[in-house]
């Protein structure tokens, strides 16, 4: 659902306070890293952290997403800035990039966030774990070199993630940044594996940044490597009044308006921005415990006026952020409100409280962030992603490793190049869904084309139908299908037209639309007719059945137009059998045998017992009607044959234990398949009573089988000419799957025990 009732109720408020200042702290040194990794200056990284807070999240209808300076854009940051020359020129850029998402999102461009594969955007969280585990290790050892927030493989400082570590490794440890980082993490585990703490309104991360401070503090007098100095902490510019607070601000250089670069630098912000904010959005919303759907289109009109506001006043480039988004999830933020107080809480710290903001050891906020990381790549998700197949975990774990590798815009372009590979192959492999049908005058093709079908699907139709062989029936049905590409429609018009009459092959044509110019053709019944019915044996009717549940049972169900066969059977029937039935809401007799309109009569009481009534109505289908085939379908958990046994081993009257003054018929019909009964049904247990249930109820099918062709002359009649035959069916309400009696057996499942019931002696 997406809704706009994103305001905080008294019961999320307090929740959503606790989450905005977590993620303050976490976006508070990522903001000063991301723009000291951009070649920008420190303030306009928070003016974007604000923006996002204070102008996006207004805007936006996303009830978790937060917005601010994306690591993802550092390289596009950098590059546009040198491009253009100066910091104002790039301001600009920044603004008609704004406007650019805001025509993206009035146009619906939003709708593009539907075909991002679940796989990369899985992908792409459990990456931003692993680069926040990779990345915050050498600051929680007091290696500070690298900025916070620079999330790239490769690093401004021609280190990369690596390398770091290894340097961080060789001697550059810093002792009381180290201990303050590491008490850190020891304190969040702790915090996270005690529920009553756990579940507290104390955020863990405030505690452990106070924590850090009173550290600092400590440390600070015992001098030497313990001393935490301004390069290991938080450094936020000052302003010493609010007109040098106002002067940092930077409006953009307008001279530069018709300099091409700058549109080019405002196309290629606004579609890396958005491209990102989707991919981030769609992310975020998968992390939400209510599992909410932001408006995406929505989304990017609020980024783009975020933008076009940091383009004004000379803060970075805003998106949606992953890291401080999954950060606001995790800290139990439950409306918007959230992201706006992280918004509110960094204006406070850049205009009233940078001093004391830059108390904070960048440690302690590092180990926030990398036990953010472990919650996010947690090996439950790769273990997940890796039981769901290759097509899964393929483009998964490719977007992984491309975006520890390289930089986040890379690898999603990576990870999003390789799963569109895989739905192509997926595609090329599988463009259509082909089922056989078993029918009276041969097997009928089922080809059912995909919604989409492009161009790439063309040679593997071509394959399918050149796979036809003479006298062959195909069934090309359309009526999925929102898009067939031209090729394709010329390749079936071409095949239908020329091609199968010189190889004696059949083609109906189902559910293509006017617009194609290629219109429904029947050629072939692929419903009972009179004539087919004539032709048929009770042993072909039989095989259909079979085949109908083993496709019921297989989930490859015909996709039959049942308002042509309506139309098509609304002068008369023809059906190929009967079917008495019980009146269980589990057994649907057309269905379980995968059957279309007119193609049976279907008889249904509890029980599937024989009465005046029901042998009517099976005397009218073969002797009137013509039938080949009667088959009695019990069912397994029979609720009637349950019944029955317990008020008969209980000795007991229906209308009596009831109050059904016609239900004693049915029960004196089970009565005689209820054999070896014993002492008390409580011996049996729930398990071995459903058992002998079970037998009863298939010992009653044959009873009732027998008793068909016993009760009624006609019937017998037509057994004993070999025109009918009367066969028991069992079908299991737990596997789908249906076992036949008195028919001939063609596997393990069947029971050959019974001939024929028309062999028995009557």
């Amino acid at each position: 659902m997406s809704s706009d009732s994103t305001s905080p109720s008294g019961s999320t408020l307090v929740r959503d306070l606790i989450s905005g200042l977590v993620v303050f702290l976490v976006a508070l040194p990522l903001c000063l890293g991301i723009a000291l990794a951009s070649g920008a200056n420190l303030f306009s990284g928070l003016l974007a952290g604000i923006v996002g807070g204070l102008v996006v999240a207004v805007i936006s209808g996303s009830h978790t997403s937060v917005s601010g300076p994306a690591a993802g854009l550092t390289a596009i940051v950098a590059a546009q800035i040198a491009g253009l020359g100066s910091f104002e020129a790039f301001l600009l850029a920044v603004l008609f990039g704004g406007l650019i998402q805001i025509g993206f999102g009035i146009a619906k461009g939003g709708a593009l966030s539907a075909f991002f594969p679940s796989s990369v955007i899985r992908g792409l969280l459990a990456a931003i774990g692993v680069i926040l585990i990779l990345k915050q290790i050498p600051h929680v050892f007091g290696h500070d070199a690298d900025p916070e927030g620079e999330m790239s493989f490769i690093q401004p400082d021609s280190e990369n993630t690596f390398t770091e570590i290894l340097l961080m490794i060789a001697g550059d440890i810093h002792i009381g940044a180290m201990v303050i980082g590491v008490t850190s993490i020891l304190f969040l585990a702790i915090w996270d594996r005690i529920p009553r703490l756990k579940q507290s309104l104390v955020p863990a991360p405030l505690l452990v940044v106070l924590l850090g401070v009173a550290m600092s503090v400590l440390f600070s007098r015992f001098g030497g490597k313990w001393f935490i100095g301004e390069s290991h902490l938080v450094q936020i510019p000052i302003a010493g009044s609010v007109s040098e607070f106002i002067g940092f601000l930077t409006l953009p250089d307008f001279s530069q308006i018709f300099n091409p670069k700058v549109y080019i630098g405002a196309i290629t912000i606004a579609v890396v921005a958005s491209l990102e904010t989707l991919l981030n959005l769609e992310a975020v919303d998968k992390l939400d415990t209510e599992k909410r759907t932001s408006p995406p289109s929505r989304e990017l009109i609020a980024q783009g006026c975020g933008n076009v506001v940091c383009g004004m006043i000379g803060g970075l480039p805003v998106t949606s952020v992953i890291v401080r988004s999954s950060v606001n999830v995790n800290s139990g933020g439950k409306t918007k409100f959230a992201a706006i107080f992280h918004g509110i809480l960094l204006l406070l710290s850049v205009a009233i409280l940078p001093k004391y903001m830059n108390m904070i050891p960048l440690s302690a906020l590092a180990a926030i962030l990398l036990v953010t990381g472990f919650k996010l790549a947690s090996p439950a998700l790769f273990r997940q992603m890796w039981k769901e197949g290759r097509y899964q975990f393929v483009p998964f774990i490719v977007t992984v490793l491309a975006i520890v590798f390289t930089d986040l815009l890379i690898g999603i372009l990576i990870g999003l190049g390789v799963a569109v590979l895989f739905i192509l192959n997926s595609n090329l492999r599988r463009p259509v869904r082909r089922v056989v049908e078993t029918h009276l005058e041969g097997d009928i093709t089922h080809i059912e084309l995909a919604n989409q079908v492009s161009f790439l699907n063309r040679a593997a139709i071509e394959r399918i139908l050149d796979e036809a062989q003479p006298g062959t029936r195909l069934m090309i049905d359309a009526s999925g299908s929102d898009y067939i590409d031209p090729d394709v429609l010329s390749l079936i018009r071409d095949y239908k037209n020329n091609t199968a009459p010189a190889r004696d092959v059949k083609v109906n044509l189902v559910g293509f639309r006017s617009k194609y110019q290629l219109s429904d053709d029947v050629q072939f019944a692929d419903y009972t007719t009179r004539e087919l019915q004539d032709k048929a044996t009770a042993d072909q009717v039989i095989t259909i059945l079979r085949e109908g549940n083993r496709r019921f049972v297989e989930g490859t169900r015909l996709n039959r137009d049942l308002g042509r066969q309506v139309n098509a059977t609304a002068i008369g029937q023809n059906p190929l059998a009967a079917v008495l039935s019980c009146i269980d809401s589990r057994v649907p007799t057309e269905l379980v045998f995968d059957l279309g309109v007119g193609d049976i009569f279907s008889v249904r009481v509890a029980g599937n017992i024989v009465g005046t009534k029901s042998l009517g109505s099976l005397e009218y289908a073969v002797g009137v009607a013509g039938v080949k085939l009667v088959v009695v379908l019990g069912h397994t958990r029979c609720g009637a044959v349950t019944s029955s046994v317990k008020l008969v081993a209980g000795k007991q009257d229906a209308m009596k234990a009831t109050g059904c003054e016609h239900l004693q018929a049915i029960v004196d019909e089970i009565a005689p398949s209820i054999q070896g009964l014993p002492d008390s049904l409580d011996e049996l247990g729930e398990e071995g009573l459903d058992t002998y249930v079970d037998n009863v109820a298939k010992a009653n099918v044959i009873h009732t089988a027998e008793e068909i062709i016993r009760r009624s002359q006609v019937i017998r009649n037509a057994v004993n000419e070999g025109r009918a035959k009367v066969i028991g069916a069992l079908y299991d309400v737990k596997t789908g799957k249906t076992e036949f009696f008195g028919a001939p057996p063609t596997g393990p499942s069947d029971e050959p025990a019974h001939k024929s019931f028309a062999d028995s002696p009557h």
